[in-house]
């Protein structure tokens, strides 16, 4: 009975660390922790403001987010509300963003080094998809793609580089997005290997893309334009 005792409580205590190790940040220890954007303090997320000093618009945003974006060259606008506009969100490990999308514009491939997405098509149509890490044969980089429609919702799991494309040639989409960090981050691929500052050395990228370097140093010439507001 007792090395039965001792297994069920190794098992719960094995359950309880890996949820915590799957989760994006870390779970709070207060009703709620407001970021002191002032505070010279420097930890990972932000310092509590004094409780006492707290109000309603530290947990408030006018965002307007019901209001359509212009969009870029890449044919995409992503208005994310993360705890840079929103104090409040400090530690309560959750985002939100609205994306509109041109007609046959598209959010490129991109990670959330911090964040699981979970994504709703509110207007017009979408095709989406990401792509798994390296995994043993047959599956190594298997690529997950689906087609939504308006009241379609489509997950992206943390870390993995996936996109939306709006494949109507004569309508907008309109997309919302939760994201489970206070600042889930966002690597474009092309953004990040093409235009670094300073730039990625030609031979590496040459090597690794296994073209010529005069092709990387024309995409490397190129204006990569970030479409995250």
């Amino acid at each position: 009975m007792a090395s039965s005792s001792y297994f069920l409580l190794l098992a719960a205590l094995v359950a309880l660390v890996s949820w915590q190790a799957t989760a994006s940040d870390p779970s709070p220890l207060q009703d709620f922790c407001v970021a002191d954007m002032n505070s010279l303090v420097r930890v990972n997320g932000f310092v509590c403001k004094n409780p006492m000093e707290v109000n309603a618009d530290d947990f408030f945003k006018a965002a307007n987010l019901d209001k359509p974006r212009v969009t870029n060259k890449v044919g995409s606008n992503v208005t994310l509300i993360n705890v840079m506009q929103i104090a409040g969100l400090n530690t309560l490990g959750i985002s939100i963003a609205r994306i509109d999308y041109a007609p046959l514009g598209q959010n490129p491939p991109h990670t959330h080094p911090r964040a699981t997405e979970i994504l709703t098509v509110l207007e017009g149509t979408l095709y989406v998809g990401f792509v798994t890490s390296n995994q043993p044969a047959p599956n190594k980089n298997k690529f997950l793609s689906k087609v939504l429609n308006k009241g379609d919702v489509f997950v992206f799991p943390v870390g993995l580089i996936h996109f939306q494309f709006n494949p109507n040639p004569h309508k907008p989409a309109v997309a919302i997005a939760a994201l489970s960090s206070q600042n889930p981050g966002a690597i474009t691929i092309a953004n990040a290997v093409f235009g670094s500052d300073p730039q990625i050395s030609d031979d590496v990228l040459a090597k690794a893309f296994q073209v010529e370097k005069n092709t990387i140093d024309w995409l490397q010439a190129q204006f990569w334009e970030n479409n995250h507001n």
